[in-house]
């Protein structure tokens, strides 16, 4: 299965750390954040990873390069300098993709999910790696019922930024900026979602601060 690592955002809360350093590759535990994914994914046996990259996106190809120090092949998708969002993004490295189920993961999360746990293969066109509600995101974003996603229930949890997508869900979707919740919505409603729970470690990497206490826990863990 090759892997998607959404690497486009402009990273404006994280603001001035990204006026010249791409928000996937501030650092945490001495490494980038988009590492400490790389490293996971080749792990799990996933050699074949395409970055999306828009602004000063130069900075993360110039770092990582083709993968091969890492044990892995990445190719990159280009977006120019404004990105497309995370649907518009995803449609456009769709001939880096190909026709086959992909895992789909942001680069500005930290987890300790092990991906190799991921289906390989779907039972509708989306499956969704869920955690329970951080303090930013109270009211989360789809609940989980025997393992299908819905969008309501009497218990929401947040969607995680992991996920693995079938190309299908992108079907019809036109080339331009588009975002990705609606249609997995939209799958969600006709029961073509799954869905598992992770309860180990998970952080979104939105605030300088966010970032701050994830390097002072992994810098306390070495």
């Amino acid at each position: 299965m090759k892997a998607m690592v959404l690497a486009a955002g402009k990273g404006e809360r994280m603001l001035p750390l990204t006026l010249t350093t791409p928000k996937p590759l501030l650092p945490a535990g001495g490494m980038p954040l988009i590492m400490h994914h790389l490293r996971r994914l080749a792990r799990a046996g996933v050699t074949e990873i395409i970055i999306n990259t828009a602004y000063i996106g130069q900075r993360i190809h110039a770092e990582l390069g083709d993968g091969t120090a890492l044990g892995v092949r990445i190719r990159y998708s280009h977006e120019g300098s404004t990105g497309l969002e995370t649907a518009g993004g995803i449609r456009r490295a769709l001939p880096l993709l190909g026709p086959a189920p992909f895992l789909l993961v942001n680069a500005d999360v930290w987890t300790d999910y092990a991906f190799e746990q991921l289906p390989t293969t779907l039972h509708g066109l989306a499956h969704l790696v869920l955690v329970p509600n951080p303090l930013h995101n109270p009211s989360g974003d789809f609940a989980l019922a025997e393992g299908r996603v819905t969008n309501k229930g009497s218990t929401m949890l947040t969607y995680s930024g992991i996920a693995v997508i079938h190309p299908q869900l992108l079907s019809g979707l036109p080339c331009g900026p588009a975002k990705l919740a609606p249609l997995l919505r939209t799958a969600a409603e006709k029961g073509l979602v799954s869905g598992e729970t992770h309860s180990g470690a998970w952080d979104d990497i939105g605030t300088p601060e966010r970032l701050r206490r994830l390097d002072q826990r992994l810098g306390a863990a070495d």
